[in-house]
């Protein structure tokens, strides 16, 4: 299966509307660890997953207001590189291609402490490809709502008076990816080791690089 193949059918549904994603933008939220602090220690196996194709669309991403200015770039390379640091670490015998859709965001700009913090928030479909199937582990999209994940301070002054744009966009990336961990360790079943299943082909930065020996 080519990545170009896969660009064409995984992202073939209507995007998501901007009215789903603006209802949770000034939600309570508590200071949490940050996103990636669980890929510090060795990596729990996932089964036999290895990455394939990283594939990340932005073409109907939408901007929810009050937001920061962001380009649809700028979100593929956040959720382009945060895909391969959590799930490059795994090398099992069996190749998976993930896809995503950010259909629509809102980076928090400067709020009232106490009164009105709104929250960097992300809204993402994500799909599952089983390389040895030939096609989408679910009919349906995984739906995501990704917030950030704040220390103590920006949940009381907000991330638009305690972080850039930037850091707010590698925010909301990192934690997608954690989220979208979570829901594939919810389904083991769809990693297991199966005969014939095995793929000895590894791909980098989405170009087939090599055979696994």
């Amino acid at each position: 299966m080519t990545y170009a193949l896969l660009t064409r059918v995984v992202f073939s549904r209507t995007p998501l509307k901007r009215a789903a994603l603006a209802a949770t933008l000034f939600g309570a939220v508590a200071g949490c660890a940050p996103a990636t602090a669980d890929l510090e220690g060795p990596a729990e196996p996932l089964g036999a997953f290895r990455l394939g194709y990283n594939i990340v669309n932005v073409d109907n991403i939408k901007k929810v207001e009050p937001s920061r200015d962001a380009t649809p770039d700028e979100w593929k390379t956040a959720f382009t590189e945060a895909i391969d640091a959590r799930f490059g670490r795994y090398d099992g015998t069996q190749l998976y291609h993930i896809g995503i859709s950010v259909d629509g965001y809102s980076i928090a700009v400067t709020g009232v402490p106490l009164v009105a913090t709104p929250q960097s928030v992300a809204s993402i479909r994500v799909w599952l490809y089983d390389d040895a199937l030939g096609g989408r582990i679910t009919d349906e999209p995984e739906l995501i709502t990704v917030f950030e994940r704040l220390p103590g301070e920006a949940v009381v002054l907000g991330s638009g008076a305690t972080q850039s744009r930037e850091q707010q966009i590698q925010n909301i990336a990192e934690n997608g990816a954690r989220l979208i961990e979570i829901w594939m360790r919810k389904n083991p079943e769809w990693f297991a080791p199966r005969p014939g299943a095995e793929s000895t082909v590894r791909i980098e930065n989405n170009v087939v690089v090599r055979n696994v020996e």
